[in-house]
């Protein structure tokens, strides 16, 4: 499946969806992206070790990077793998902009690098 079809969710939907637990979020960034910041709640995942085993299946899944576009390929991987799969919108940048809380991993306030 091409980045293109991926199905996509906006930030604002993506937070009440994982904050009520219908979703999980995994965030495919890199491992200083995520140190800089990232979504409370969210799945450290990075695209690079992506692997569709590690992701629960019992509920959909939201993809987040940055910008958008690697979580767009993770979400094609995800879906190819069966899993009910989206691409959060605008990644981080969005999450952030929409005033979505951005956390390290002590809880203190992060930013989107």
């Amino acid at each position: 499946m091409s980045a293109p079809d991926s199905p996509e969710v906006d930030a604002a939907t993506a937070e009440k969806l994982v904050r009520d637990g219908s979703a999980v979020l995994v965030d495919v960034r890199e491992p200083d992206e995520w140190a800089a910041g990232h979504a409370p709640h969210a799945r450290h995942l990075p695209l690079g070790v992506l692997n569709p085993a590690d992701v629960p299946g019992d509920r959909p899944v939201i993809a987040v990077c940055r910008s958008g576009k690697r979580s767009a390929v993770a979400t094609g991987r995800l879906r190819d793998a069966g899993l009910d799969a989206r691409n959060l919108t605008g990644g981080m940048n969005a999450w952030a902009q929409a005033g979505l809380p951005v956390v390290t991993d002590d809880d203190r306030p992060g930013t989107v690098a």
